[in-house]
């Protein structure tokens, strides 16, 4: 359930739902992470983004597919 507008949420949050939103399908974590500037090559650095993007699908700013991929919520 989303509480609140999207101006509520984190700068980094924000930007997050910004890159999957212009993404063309679902995203992975990394391809996220490459935007963002992380280092990608070890899957420790990207855990803590996968946490955040999780957070998003749990409070139903993004979708969460089976394979792991991420997508914007309408």
């Amino acid at each position: 359930m989303r509480l609140g507008g999207e101006a509520a949420l984190p700068d980094d949050y924000r930007t997050i739902l910004a890159i999957v939103r212009d993404a063309d399908g679902p995203v992975q974590v990394r391809a996220v992470g490459e935007r963002l500037g992380l280092d990608t090559l070890a899957r420790g650095k990207l855990e803590p983004l996968r946490a955040k993007m999780t957070r998003l699908a749990d409070r139903g700013w993004l979708h969460k597919q089976g394979d792991g991929r991420f997508t914007a919520r309408l």
